[in-house]
Order: structure tokens, then sequence, then C-alpha cells
């Protein structure tokens, strides 16, 4: 069987983690690897992945910078990147296993499904499912999934605290284009109910935008910010 090396960031996560108990403990009993990387909780976050029995790293709250510590430390042979409020199908392992089984196929992604069942959070995750699909370009809501020689070749994630998935996508894309499971990873609307979703979506893409005109991730997060 297939044993993922699955790497979570945190940041005051332990609401989170604490409902995912189960879900983590049951991946930790199949022989897989779960690294939570801390990047400063003032919260219970490193007490409760201590006691669940995955392995922890603290370190400063960047997200690229969290998701390559994980990665520098991980041991199997494919590295699952997971978001603390997402949840995994429960054959995710196997659905994975069966994505990189030929030689050619070398990372992927599962479709996005939002925990708010309102008919404008289904509609948003079809664009995102599209988008994702026609562009080979992966978010972290989409849990992407690599094979370990692919990720190191590529040099991994940079550690710019936003646009990392985005700009690691550009270097998997050279290589492959990613495998798109039509299973759903099931992740948190908090977000787009905090703070609107119209607003989300305009700030989402202005984002993305501006980034592919040049501006660098540093700037762009303190002006999201």
């Amino acid at each position: 069987m297939l044993e993922l090396s699955i790497i979570i960031p945190v940041l005051d996560e332990e609401r989170f983690l604490a409902e995912n108990k189960e879900e983590l403990v049951s991946l930790l009993n199949e022989g897989h690897e779960i690294l939570v990387v801390d990047g400063g909780s003032q919260d219970n976050s490193v007490n409760i992945a201590r006691a669940l029995g995955c392995r922890v790293f603290c370190t400063r709250a960047s997200r690229g910078h969290q998701l390559g510590c994980g990665a520098n430390h991980s041991k199997n042979d494919v590295l699952l990147f997971l978001h603390a409020d997402t949840h995994l199908p429960s054959h995710a392992a196997q659905v994975i296993a069966q994505a990189l089984a030929r030689p050619e196929q070398l990372w992927g992604r599962f479709d996005v499904q939002f925990s708010n069942p309102h008919p404008v959070f289904r509609v948003i995750a079809w664009f995102m499912n599209r988008r994702s699909c026609l562009t080979g370009t992966v978010t972290g809501d989409h849990a992407l999934f690599v094979k370990r020689k692919l990720y190191f070749s590529c040099g991994g994630y940079m550690d710019v605290p936003l646009m990392e998935d985005v700009e690691l996508c550009r270097r998997l894309k050279k290589h492959a284009s990613p495998v798109c499971l039509s299973e759903k990873v099931v992740t948190s609307s908090r977000r787009w109910e905090q703070n609107g979703i119209l607003k989300t979506v305009i700030m989402m893409w202005w984002l993305r935008l501006m980034f592919f005109l040049g501006q660098s991730p540093e700037k762009l997060t303190r002006l999201y910010r």
C-alpha cells in the first residue's frame, strides 16, 4: 500500500486539528506520516498535533517556508500537502496510488467542495475545479500530491508568504500535467463567509493577476493584509 507524507502547515488551527482528530489518527494507523509545521501558534495547535502522534516542527509563519520545511523532513515517496481545515476522502491513499500508477503521471490534485452546502458555494467550487483542470494550476485547497523525486528536482516550495502553490505549479507543469481527480476534499468556507463572497473572489483574482504581471509575493502579502 502507498504510504504518504502528509504535510500540514498551521497557525492557530486548534479548532480544525481537533475536528480532524479521527481522520488524522486513521491516516497514522494506516502507516502514513503526518508532519505538522507550526508557524508560531498562540493556541493549542502544537500540543494537539503532538498528542495525536504527528511529527511537529516549529518555524516562522510563512506558508511556503512551512510547506518546504515539512517536505524536507518527510520520508515517503509521495508528498501530500493539506490545509488544516480540509478533509480528505476516506480512500485518499488508494485513489492517489491509482492516479500515480503510470510513470508519466507525476502529480495531481483533488476536486474541492466547500463545507457550506449553499448553492453559491457549489458554483464557486465548480469554477475552481474547472479552472484548475484547464490551467494546470493547483491551489492549496485542492490538496496537491506529488512524487518525491519530481518535487525535489523542481526545487520544491519557494520561501514566499503568498502564491507559493501557483509558483510551484509553474515548475511542475514543465514536466507533466496534473492528474485531476474527481474525488473531493471538503474545505472550510470560513474565509468566504468572513470576508464576503464577492470581495474574496475579486481579491483572489486580483492577487493572481498581479503575480503573473511580476509583482512579488512579499508585496502582494502586504497589500492583502
